[in-house]
């Protein structure tokens, strides 16, 4: 998995490519602790590059939106999730309380 952050007037997106899985979950939850850690509250997950997405993965997600509904004025999303990643949050509930966005037709 590779993970790189932009940031933009104070919203942050990470774009996240390949695995996210029982040995790369925890890569990601650092980088979004360090993101929290600096302050952020307004980020956003890009998805593109995600190839599959493990329930260690989901772990993590969950972990991310728990933190951010306790922040006052914060947000996440996640973006450009492919067909396959979105079945899986569709199966989970996820997409019951995440901001979720599909890969637009167009792309």
């Amino acid at each position: 998995m590779e993970i790189s952050k932009e940031t933009n007037e104070g919203k942050s997106i990470y774009h996240i490519s390949g695995r996210v899985d029982t040995q790369t979950a925890p890569d990601l939850q650092i980088v979004l602790d360090k993101g929290f850690a600096e302050g952020e509250k307004d980020l956003t997950l890009d998805f593109s590059g995600v190839e599959y997405l493990s329930s260690a993965g989901l772990r993590t997600i969950l972990y991310a939106q728990k933190r951010i509904n306790a922040l006052e004025n914060a947000k996440m999303t996640i973006i450009n999730v492919k067909p396959d990643i979105m079945e899986v949050f569709d199966m989970t509930g996820f997409t019951d309380f995440l901001t979720i966005n599909p890969v637009e037709d167009n792309k």
